[in-house]
């Protein structure tokens, strides 16, 4: 009957409506999908970190930390990786060596939420662009169109959050999320000595434990999550160093060379078929053999290196004042595309300032006649050198600083 009163032309057609892919994607908590490539991202924990990132880490990818010389900002990052995951609901996977993972979570960054989130930002805010006015005023002409990095908040936004690095986040936050911990210690007392996949033991147990996590909790694909689908964050503190019994650290001919390697090159297979994402810190200005820190970061998907100016003679350099660091982007994936997806900035400074840790561009004093010497000059002109490196595709184009 229905067909009959329709219109002549116009039969019965089978074509339905269906929802885009993308709106299925976004239905994960705290993931938004890409508009440039089609992935899913999940925030670092830092906006100005994911915009340096091309918006995100991608699931199933990892992100790679080269510590800085004492760990104090790699291990900042780390724990706002872990903090972004509690506040948006996502399943922890923390393993690591020397610190048992109780002690990380317990030191996890406040975030800054409803009135306190804005009441705190604020003040935060109105303090930061007051010093950037005052700098304003020193900068040349030059560098007022340059692009800029999302430093302090201008919208509120459901992906990525900012958290008080002064206040620890409170035991509530953390009832509603499942947490894995792994404390090597505890695993190799508690089981023999093994060794598979021919690679040390610790490696081996670590990959286990994940392998199980994923493969237990549904985040493989092969059986579905009952509940609400969320995301693993995996997070690995100090990959490397001797407290997982690798000499890659302490040799630079060590007996075991491809324990390391391996790891990732299996660990990478996991994340790729998984609802997870991982972040690694590796004491990289330990590992003697640079062929073994080239195959890591060639196993890596993103590598982003921190040079901390503590100890240095850039510490108390005026050309280096209002930061405590360089941030090295080394390595972009290229997700669904024949070039990385990167920021336009390359010369990148990190400095933590009372309550937040921002990434920013690195303003250097365009005037030197006045306020530092000759030896600072040429620092400066090797700085120049030196942050102009990185990501193949973030050094095609004009030269950054130009004097």
């Amino acid at each position: 009957m229905a067909a009959a009163s329709a219109p002549r032309g116009c039969g019965a057609t089978s074509f339905q409506r269906k929802a885009a892919a993308g709106s299925r994607l976004a239905a994960v908590a705290g993931t938004r999908p890409s508009v440039r490539h089609g992935q899913l991202l999940l925030s670092s924990g830092l906006p100005s970190l994911d915009c340096v990132l091309g918006g995100g880490i991608a699931v199933g990818t990892l992100l790679l930390i080269e510590e800085d010389t004492y760990g104090l900002y790699s291990n900042l990052l780390f724990k706002y990786f872990l903090a972004e995951g509690v506040v948006c609901g996502h399943d922890l996977f923390v393993a690591s060596a020397k610190e048992h993972p109780d002690s990380i979570l317990k030191e996890l960054p406040a975030p800054l939420l409803g009135d306190t989130y804005r009441n705190e930002l604020r003040e935060e805010t109105t303090a930061v662009k007051s010093e950037e006015f005052q700098d304003a005023m020193k900068i040349a002409w030059r560098y007022q169109n340059l692009p800029k990095v999302e430093a302090s908040p201008t919208t509120s936004t459901k992906f990525g959050h900012y958290y008080d690095v002064s206040k620890r986040m409170s035991p509530e936050l953390f009832q509603s999320i499942k947490q894995h911990r792994f404390y090597l210690p505890e695993e190799l007392s508690s089981q023999p000595e093994m060794k598979t996949w021919n690679m040390n033991s610790a490696y081996a147990r670590l990959l286990q434990s994940i392998q199980r996590i994923i493969y237990q909790e549904g985040f493989d694909g092969s059986d579905p999550q009952k509940k609400q689908k969320t995301i693993l964050r995996i997070g690995i503190q100090s990959l490397g160093s001797m407290m997982w019994g690798d000499d890659v650290c302490s040799s630079d001919t060590p007996e075991d060379a491809h324990s390391l390697t391996k790891f990732l090159y299996v660990l990478r297979g996991l994340l790729r078929k998984s609802l997870s994402a991982c972040i690694i810190t590796v004491p990289a200005h330990l590992i003697q053999n640079k062929a073994i820190m080239e195959r890591v970061t060639n196993l890596s998907d993103t590598v982003v290196g921190l040079e901390s100016f503590i100890g240095s003679e850039r510490e108390t350099n005026p050309l280096y004042k209002d930061y405590h660091g360089l941030v090295h982007v080394h390595q972009i994936p290229r997700l669904n595309s024949l070039i990385c997806d990167v920021s336009d900035t390359k010369d990148l400074a990190f400095r933590l300032k009372r309550k937040l840790f921002t990434i920013e561009r690195l303003h250097l004093p365009p005037d030197l006649s006045d306020t530092v010497s000759r030896a600072s000059k040429q620092d400066l002109a090797e700085s120049a050198k030196l942050l102009s490196s990185g990501c193949g595709a973030m050094a095609i184009g004009k030269k950054h600083l130009d004097f």
